[in-house]
């Protein structure tokens, strides 16, 4: 048995008992007939159902035929873009931004974006999801960047609001056809609005507010050098899009002579506290210098697969020592939040780009969501051990699709979906149960999305992206 407890304190708040335990633990152990046990918001006790047998709680959930695994961490997440979803079909990385991000991104109004994040996260919470990272850039003022944190919380989760900081219009912005209308601020204005959005929601807040320049290839250096200065003052990690597309690092070298992961370790901006999205199109030293720095890359197969952006080179930025975390990329390019179909689409891509079976296994993309991905949010959870945070799903086993069960971590990973998820526990508190958000009125805020989403694809003239059936 696993116990911070003697045997005179068995007394706590909630008891997960009669479940496959899936701690994701250093020994990795898969305990059946397991149980945990949770005070305040931290696990006290892990073990056997017989192990725990003698322990009282005012909850008991009985957890038999079900999965008890550590809650996932979405690494990067765009919560506005819900109200979005279905649309930019077929397009790649550049003219999906240039034909439909953008415009839409001009136009949304900070009522709208909450809206949508408020959908979005209601999404999260019913597909195991207990962190998100949420790059917020649309609108990006100072009272919706704070208001898209208080739909975060509010509905139970915790994570981050990477405020995307954009600057002004750079040369290479230019070129890429990225208009004018979305470099709103000046870098010492971003940097000011950034500066207090920390200061509302600092480091060691449920849902914190990190720096993020919006993208290594067109913001301005200045404005990154900012950015990440601001993160080592105010004691934050920051965030970052990084070599998404295939041509990111021939526009970089182009412009200023160098690759954007270089130029970072180069100037000493490179550290434990990046969060990289996407970085796909990393050469060999960089891999190298994302692994040295210890830097977080946030792995986004379902999004990279819907733009045909490319494979990221998983096996080689782990071995080299980088934190990777898996993420959603928005309910507009990733569609669906669930981390289910990004770690089975994780594990496909890896064996396709090299024609390789071995390249991953389910346990790498386990890990990937839920231990590795704590690590890259900074956040003491993504484990079932005594004095982690509570954070926990519990997937229903008992249907068709996941039997006969065979071996449990395969079957999460490519028969399991988020449909399946029973329960989601943030710090110790239930927040989903059997088919229902506890703390959001889920039909309302469907119903606000879609009259929010009718009125803003009017507004920003994309009717046209509204066809049944494209040809």
């Amino acid at each position: 048995m696993n116990t911070s407890f003697s045997a005179q304190q068995r007394r706590c708040d909630l008891l997960l008992t009669g479940g496959l335990v899936v701690t994701v633990d250093d020994e990795r152990r898969v305990l059946d007939n397991g149980a945990v046990a949770v005070e305040g918001d931290r696990i006290v006790a892990v073990g056997t159902a017989d192990d725990l047998a003698g322990w009282q709680a005012d909850t008991v959930v009985d957890c038999c035929g079900k999965a008890v695994l550590p809650g996932f961490v979405d690494g990067h997440n765009h919560l506005y873009q819900a109200l979005a979803r279905g649309l930019g079909e077929g397009m790649s990385i550049v003219p999906w931004l240039c034909e439909f991000m953008w415009p839409y991104s001009i136009e949304i109004t900070g009522e709208e974006a909450v809206a949508g994040a408020r959908l979005a996260v209601a999404e999260a919470l019913r597909t195991g999801i207990t962190t998100v990272v949420d790059n917020h850039y649309a609108p990006a003022d100072l009272a919706t960047t704070l208001a898209v944190a208080d739909v975060i919380e509010a509905a139970g989760l915790r994570g981050a609001v990477a405020r995307g900081m954009v600057g002004a219009r750079t040369d290479v912005a230019a070129r890429r056809g990225q208009p004018e209308a979305l470099f709103r601020y000046s870098l010492e204005d971003e940097v000011a609005m950034t500066r207090e959005a920390v200061q509302h929601r600092p480091p060691g807040s449920k849902v914190e507010v990190w720096p993020a320049p919006l993208n290594l290839t067109y913001v301005d250096q200045r404005l990154v050098q900012a950015a990440v200065g601001l993160a080592h003052e105010l004691g934050t990690r920051w965030h970052t899009h990084c070599c998404e597309g295939g041509k990111d690092p021939d526009s970089y070298q182009e412009a200023y002579g160098s690759t954007p992961v270089q130029w970072l370790a180069e100037n000493g901006l490179l550290d434990s506290r990046a969060t990289l999205a996407h970085a796909v199109w990393l050469s060999e030293k960089e891999v190298e210098q994302a692994g040295e720095a210890g830097a977080g890359v946030a792995h986004n197969p379902t999004s990279n697969a819907y733009l045909a952006s490319g494979t990221m080179r998983l096996r080689e930025l782990r071995q080299a020592g980088a934190a990777v975390s898996l993420g959603t990329d928005g309910p507009s390019c990733g569609h669906r939040q669930d981390m289910f179909e990004c770690m089975k689409q994780t594990v496909f891509a890896q064996r396709l780009d090299g024609l390789d079976p071995t390249a991953a296994r389910a346990e790498d993309a386990l890990e990937l969501a839920t231990r590795e991905g704590a690590r890259y949010a900074g956040v003491d959870a993504g484990v079932l051990e005594p004095g982690r945070l509570a954070d926990i799903a519990v997937v229903d086993l008992d249907a068709p699709h996941l039997r006969p069960l065979h071996r449990v971590v395969s079957t999460l990973v490519y028969s399991a979906r988020g449909g399946d998820v029973s329960m989601t526990i943030v710090g110790g508190e239930i927040v989903y149960r059997d088919g229902r958000c506890l703390r959001i009125d889920e039909a309302e805020a469907m119903d606000d999305a879609q009259r929010h989403a009718d009125r803003l694809l009017e507004r920003a003239g994309m009717r046209r992206l509204l066809t049944a059936w494209v040809r």
